[in-house]
């Protein structure tokens, strides 16, 4: 492998023209000959004996040359990018200039670490909102404790709107049983709006004991085989039950939590509120200073380096679908989306994580910060006693390299956030004036992951081959 051309192009890419020698590639399609000969069918010879020459006289010189490119050229690729002391960010984009007995030569554009301009990064201003905790607040808190608690009770009275019946119902389509349309002691909350529009309200007033049929048209964008049609179902009054409400006081207090007041179980839900509040407004205060970070950051972000980080998007959205036992596939029908359709709605958010981990490394540079074996050592033990495994099986489970990248990554984050100050953020209209020439940036909470890592080229584009091919029978 030698390189032949180095050129660097706009958005942080480098291409190379690389050339692989006659002798290795002649070693490779020899190596695509013998994988692939048991299933090619020439006359005259058993499967896996016919010559090479034969079967290249019959399908063209070049019938081994797709795989023979593809077994070649992610060597002699990541030979080249360390020749020239590259930082390969992923997704280089290849093309065939030459295949043939003479070698092979094809192009390589790299997507490398763009240069980084930083910006301010000290001082930032952003607004931080905290709504404090009302009377009524602690009311809407006490809701799901007093749902949790009520009860239900049969009661001797006809039904009225807010009760629930206990009921059997069957439908009928012109005297005939539909299929679904039948129910044995069913709780039928009364408003609820469950079922079909006008059952529910058809059963006010029935007592224990009633029958009564209830003419019902489902609605036109119902079922296929029952939009739009009017049926009637047969129901009988089984149990009427009233829904009986806790009073809430002391003794309701010791129920529902571990205080002996009523008083004090406001006053703690009151300041785990506000706890909530404090929080969400401080993660709005650090999305905003950090979004400023992100605008005052210049950059010519290849695309190689946003699409590894979406690989990485969506490596991690299926392993969320595989914990909760879906397959990506089956989301994706589910959600009636294509892979390419996800991974055009997630490429913004992998746009946003590479402009920020760019901007964080850029800071982490400019304040001289590193991260020390006693930082990493702390941070094994609290994952450690987070997911409850040993410290060795954290070691085991992460890379060191990666563990001081994050970390530093977080330093330089929190720091960012430290310097910035509480006040009126600053208008849109001012920052674009100020940067007129910077292309539109996005928002990003929080960086997760590096999007650092070497990727193998996959694919390949033919240019000029030595001569046509034709594609061999296999039986």
């Amino acid at each position: 492998m030698k390189v032949t051309n180095v050129e660097k192009k706009e958005k942080s890419t480098v291409e190379l023209t690389i050339q692989v020698e006659a002798g290795e590639f002649e070693a490779a399609v020899q190596k695509a000959y013998l994988k692939n000969r048991n299933r090619i069918s020439v006359p005259g010879f058993r499967k896996g004996k016919a010559p090479r020459k034969i079967i290249e006289s019959m399908y063209g010189s070049g019938v081994f040359y797709e795989d023979a490119i593809n077994d070649v050229y992610p060597g002699a690729y990541e030979a080249a990018v360390k020749e020239q002391g590259l930082e390969d960010m992923g997704h280089p984009v290849m093309d065939i200039v030459e295949v043939g007995k003479d070698g092979l030569t094809f192009t390589a554009l790299v997507s490398v670490r763009p240069e980084v301009k930083l910006g301010q990064y000290k001082g930032l201003q952003a607004p931080k909102t905290f709504n404090e905790v009302t009377d009524a607040d602690i009311e809407n808190e006490l809701e799901p404790y007093i749902k949790r608690a009520t009860r239900l009770v049969s009661v001797e009275r006809p039904i009225s709107m807010g009760d629930t019946a206990v009921i059997d119902f069957e439908g009928f389509d012109n005297g005939k049983p539909f299929e679904g349309g039948k129910g044995t002691d069913y709780s039928l909350e009364i408003g609820s709006g469950s079922f079909v529009p006008g059952f529910e309200d058809q059963l006010i007033g029935l007592s224990v004991g009633d029958e009564k049929d209830l003419d019902i048209t489902f609605p036109e964008d119902y079922v296929k085989d029952l939009a739009g049609k009017a049926v009637v179902f047969h129901v009988k009054v089984k149990e009427v039950k009233e829904s009986q409400i806790p009073e809430v006081d002391d003794e309701f207090a010791k129920d529902v939590s571990e205080f002996e007041t009523l008083a004090d179980f406001k006053k703690d839900l009151g300041e785990k509120l506000k706890q909530r509040r404090e929080a969400q407004a401080e993660s709005a205060f650090e999305s905003a200073v950090l979004e400023q970070l992100i605008d005052n950051l210049e950059a010519e972000i290849p695309d190689g380096m946003v699409e590894t980080q979406l690989d990485k998007v969506m490596d991690e959205y299926a392993m969320r679908m595989q914990s909760q036992g879906m397959a990506m596939n089956d989301y994706l029908k589910m959600m009636g989306m294509t892979p390419e359709m996800m991974r055009a709605s997630a490429k913004p958010s992998a746009l946003r994580q590479v402009q920020l981990e760019l901007a964080l490394d850029a800071v982490a540079a400019a304040e001289n910060m590193e991260i020390t074996d006693e930082d990493c050592a702390k941070e094994i033990t609290k994952l450690a006693e987070q997911y409850n495994i040993t410290e060795d099986q954290v070691k085991a489970a992460l890379s060191m390299d990666m563990l001081k990248h994050d970390l530093r990554l977080q330093k330089a984050n929190d720091f960012v956030v430290a310097q910035a100050v509480v006040g009126e953020a600053p208008k849109k209209e001012e920052a674009a004036e100020e940067k007129a020439e910077k292309p539109k940036r996005t928002r990003k909470k929080a960086a997760e992951e590096s999007a650092e890592g070497e990727e193998k080229p996959k694919r390949t584009r033919k240019k000029k081959t030595e001569e046509s091919t034709e594609e061999p029978k296999a039986e």
